[in-house]
Order: C-alpha cells, then sequence, then structure tokens
C-alpha cells in the first residue's frame, strides 16, 4: 500500500498508451447499503463494455469491499464516489467519501472483527493506496490489464 496525497484528480496521469485511449465511468453514489449493490453492478457493466471481463471477479470484489467500507465506516460522507478508468494495460478502481480519515492495516490484530478488506484489496490488486482529497479520501486499486 502507498499513500498517495496526489492533486487534483483531474491530473493524474499513467506513463504508459497514447492520450485518448482512457475510458472512464464516475459514480455517485448515495451513502447507503444500496449504493454497494449499485457500485457492483456499474463495475461489471463497465468492465462487459470495456472487454475487461477477465478483470470481473477482482475488481468487483474490491469496489464491493471499498463501498462497504466508505458506507459502514466514514463519518459524514455524503455521497460516496467512485470512478473506473481504464486503458488498455491497466484498470484503476477508486472509492472516495468525505472522511479524511483511514485506518492502516498494521493496526489490525486477530481479535478484530472486520477490517480485515484492505488485506483482500492487498492481495487482489497489483497497487493500491490512499490519498487525500479536498472533501475526504480517496482509496483506489490497479490491476494490470494485458
Amino acid at each position: 500500500m502507498t499513500t498517495d496525497h496526489g492533486g487534483f484528480r483531474g491530473y493524474y496521469v499513467r506513463p504508459d498508451g497514447p492520450e485518448g485511449t482512457e475510458r472512464i465511468l464516475r459514480l455517485a453514489l448515495p451513502p447507503d447499503v444500496p449504493a454497494v449493490r449499485l457500485a457492483r453492478q456499474a463495475t461489471r457493466d463497465a468492465l462487459a463494455a470495456w472487454q475487461l471481463d477477465h478483470l470481473e471477479d477482482h475488481a468487483v470484489l474490491i469496489v464491493s469491499e471499498l463501498v462497504t467500507n466508505a458506507v459502514r465506516h466514514a463519518v459524514d460522507t455524503g455521497a460516496v464516489g467512485l470512478e473506473l478508468t481504464s486503458a488498455p494495460t491497466w484498470l484503476r478502481v477508486e472509492v472516495q467519501d468525505g472522511d479524511p480519515h483511514w485506518r492502516a492495516m498494521d493496526r489490525l490484530d486477530d481479535c478484530d472483527e472486520s477490517g480485515f478488506g484492505f488485506v483482500l484489496v492487498d492481495s487482489l490488486a497489483d497497487r493500491w493506496g490512499v490519498r487525500r482529497v479536498c472533501a475526504g479520501k480517496a482509496v483506489w486499486a490497479e490491476f494490470d490489464a494485458p
């Protein structure tokens, strides 16, 4: 996991691939339980349209975990944002909420009943991290998509 204090989201640029090859889906979700179902379906639909079906299982699981965390644990979130970005060689999933705090993986122990979702994200994603945004935080995960 890396802490990414990147600036305005629009300035994020991947070094590979020519400009104009990215596909982006942005979705504002309600800060309640139906958000998880909506996010999973939107992810499935986008990956099918982008012909990235081979990433569906891992991407949907990570989207589900990150949106669930935003809905259940973020304080004063307002809307939850989901952004999927893909290019020919990668897929990036990002979930934003209004809470600037996050739980670090190193504070978990065997007695915890929750919080192991980041262990799952760490094992499935090729890269992931957390970055501050103006209204809270964004948790992102990336997959290589050959």
